[in-house]
């Protein structure tokens, strides 16, 4: 009897995929919102006044906000709700992939990935539209970028809203020092959500680009492996 076929995309990656891009759809939208309620951003423990702030951002329209009219008790119900999604789904997908060997084997990259030529090469190809990995499931411009995603920009966000809630900064008073205060955390988790926001842009367009149907189908499906890649995660 036949083998049944190996999934490209193993299930707690599906879940976590559509799990984790709506968390952050809301959370993006309803930070807009508490944005609009204070729009100047500080470094340090302290920050007010205008001469004090590194950066004053725009008042964010109401179609780009969760909810669609500036309430900053609503948005932060939205904000910490979907916070606790984003960082249980982040936990159980990082269990699930260091278990099944998914972070090993298709997030860390290699050593002899590493080299200028091979990141050049691929960088030359992404330009082309190429987007025919070769050997393995992701190459070496996704994997850093998954990699920064998944190790440091969503965990970032999380460790500093928790040093901007007041119970978690009077509880663990030495996060806040580690992220050098708690203006510094907010300036930080601003930086990290539009670093997010990006990426969640190139995304999309590299998915158009590669064929958005067959990528869509597989990330719900799970899809199926080809030729020689590494067991499914």
């Amino acid at each position: 009897m036949g083998t049944m076929p190996r999934k490209r995309h193993a299930l707690p990656t599906r879940i976590w995929h559509w799990v984790n891009a709506l968390a952050l759809i809301i959370l993006f939208m309803s930070g807009l919102n508490i944005s609009n309620g204070h729009r100047r951003l500080y470094w340090g423990d302290q920050g007010f006044a205008p001469a004090q702030a590194w950066l004053e951002v725009p008042r964010f329209p109401g179609w780009a906000t969760i909810p669609d009219y500036y309430s900053l008790a609503a948005a932060r119900d939205w904000h910490v709700l979907f916070s606790l999604v984003l960082g249980f789904s982040l936990l159980a997908f990082m269990i699930f992939a260091f278990a099944n060997g998914h972070m090993k084997r298709d997030i860390f990259a290699r050593a002899r990935e590493w080299k200028p030529s091979n990141i050049w090469r691929d960088i030359r190809e992404h330009l082309r539209f190429n987007f025919d990995h070769g050997a393995g499931k992701y190459n070496i411009l996704q994997k850093i970028s998954y990699a920064s995603v998944i190790l440091i920009l969503i965990p970032l966000m999380i460790f500093t809203g928790m040093v901007m809630s007041p119970g978690m900064e009077a509880a663990w008073p030495w996060m806040t020092e580690i992220f050098g205060g708690r203006q510094s955390a907010r300036s930080l988790h601003f930086l990290a959500a539009w670093g997010l926001f990006a990426f969640f842009v190139v995304h999309i367009l590299l998915v158009i680009a590669s064929g958005p149907i067959r990528q869509i189908r597989d990330m719900i499906t799970g899809g199926k492996m080809e030729g020689n890649d590494d067991a499914a995660a």
